[in-house]
């Protein structure tokens, strides 16, 4: 058998990585997932803080609110345990892989296990403040099909 058979047989061809398709805020929509943003960070509140820091095993849950944007719109975003030192007031960062979450009927933009938030160099845009996609409110419509 040649060398060359030999190498090809029970390699596991790597699919080649995708390259990102950066959005803009205003073109996320509820239910969507997958997308890939810079954004600036214009406020950031903690809304939940459970857990003793005391013991290791016992994880810590910390959760904020944070107002993200460009120069397109803006969105909460919700930042959970290490994001929330990301996510500081004025930083520029990049999120991959966020998913659109309904909340109340209004949509947030998270990043679960599969995405990542880091953070980059500072972004030349202000942040549209007035187009909170966030403060849309959606309501779940069962379509019946006849």
């Amino acid at each position: 058998m040649s060398t060359a058979a030999h190498q090809g047989r029970g390699a596991a061809v790597k699919p080649a990585m995708r390259k990102p398709v950066f959005v803009k805020v205003d073109q996320l929509k509820p239910g969507t997932s997958g997308h890939t943003l810079v954004v600036k960070v214009v406020n950031s509140l903690s809304v939940l803080q459970k857990g003793r820091a005391a013991s290791a095993h016992l994880r810590q849950t910390r959760i904020s609110e944070c107002l993200v944007g460009d120069e397109t719109g803006s969105i909460i975003f919700t930042a959970r345990n290490d994001q929330v030192d990301i996510m500081t007031p004025g930083a520029t960062v990049i999120i991959r892989n966020a998913k659109i979450d309904m909340f109340k009927g209004s949509m947030r933009l998270v990043v679960d296990k599969w995405g990542r938030v880091e953070v980059t160099e500072p972004a030349n845009f202000n942040v549209k403040e007035d187009n909170n996609l966030s403060l849309v409110e959606y309501e779940l419509v069962n379509v019946a099909e006849e």
